[in-house]
């Protein structure tokens, strides 16, 4: 076998070893690392108006609707058509052009749809380990254990779901199960791009649980395994002491627009 064979041969051990490495490697994330950042920043144009400004631009909309029942007694139809000219007027008076944001209105929403949804494509097949708050769902058909993990103690139940960016299925093989409701815990294990929508109870009502990321749990710590393991990194401990003082996590950030 000549020199350049093995130099390949080795080359390519080297290589497959590192790839063996990097898709078993347990990367400690954050709530901000789920997030695709490249889709937070969008036009918006609907951001700078208050609340009166965009109040006008719903009753340019809607009295345009309205005028368009062709059973509007005529009187009815001139109080129409003077509470939308003052409204166009005063939007004018403002440089602030309404059939154009009208136009706009789904255009932004899809923007928006994307920047609260779009995942990490970085962290898809990846072995991670996060650190939030568990909410018991309904088993799997197949008896699987399923739980929710989520940034901050309270969504879902005292507060709206997070972005479903900020929200991850947990499948948990095993006998562990939260204890509560919002359990801190971390949570480790293969996590994949896989969007999920799940409605079930939680408290005083159902509640839509769309996830961006699905996460195949390998390992579970409670918060006190965090404290008092003494081979648990100090990442682990710092976030559980952070979850224990503040009952949250760092915030998710939020799409920026401009």
């Amino acid at each position: 076998m000549n020199i350049v064979s093995i130099v390949t041969r080795v080359a390519a051990a080297v290589a497959f070893s590192a790839t063996l490495v990097s898709a078993t490697e347990n990367q400690p994330v954050n709530w901000d690392d789920l997030v695709d950042q490249s889709a937070q920043t969008f036009e918006d144009p609907f951001r700078d108006l208050n609340y009166d400004q965009i109040f006008d631009v719903r009753t340019v909309f809607q009295k345009r609707k309205e005028l368009e029942n062709s059973n509007l007694t005529d009187d009815a139809r001139a109080k129409v058509e003077i509470a939308l000219n003052e409204t166009l007027t005063r939007l004018a008076e403002e440089e602030i052009d309404a059939d154009w944001l009208i136009s706009q209105r789904w255009v932004v929403a899809e923007r928006r749809e994307k920047a609260a949804t779009a995942a990490n494509p970085q962290l898809d097949g990846k072995t991670v380990s996060l650190a939030g708050f568990a909410i018991r769902a309904p088993n799997a058909d197949d008896g699987t254990k399923i739980v929710y993990l989520v940034p901050e103690r309270g969504m879902c139940s005292h507060m709206p779901p997070p972005n479903a960016n900020q929200m991850v299925r947990a499948v948990v093989e095993g006998d562990w199960a939260p204890k509560m409701l919002h359990e801190p815990v971390r949570l480790t294990g293969k996590l994949s791009i896989k969007e999920t929508q799940e409605s079930f109870h939680i408290v005083d009502g159902s509640v839509q649980m769309r996830a961006s990321y699905v996460l195949d749990v390998t390992q579970v710590e409670t918060i006190e395994d965090m404290r008092t393991n003494q081979q648990t990194s100090d990442w682990a401990k710092s976030h559980a002491e952070r979850l224990r003082a503040s009952g949250s996590l760092y915030g998710p950030k939020q799409g920026v627009s401009k």
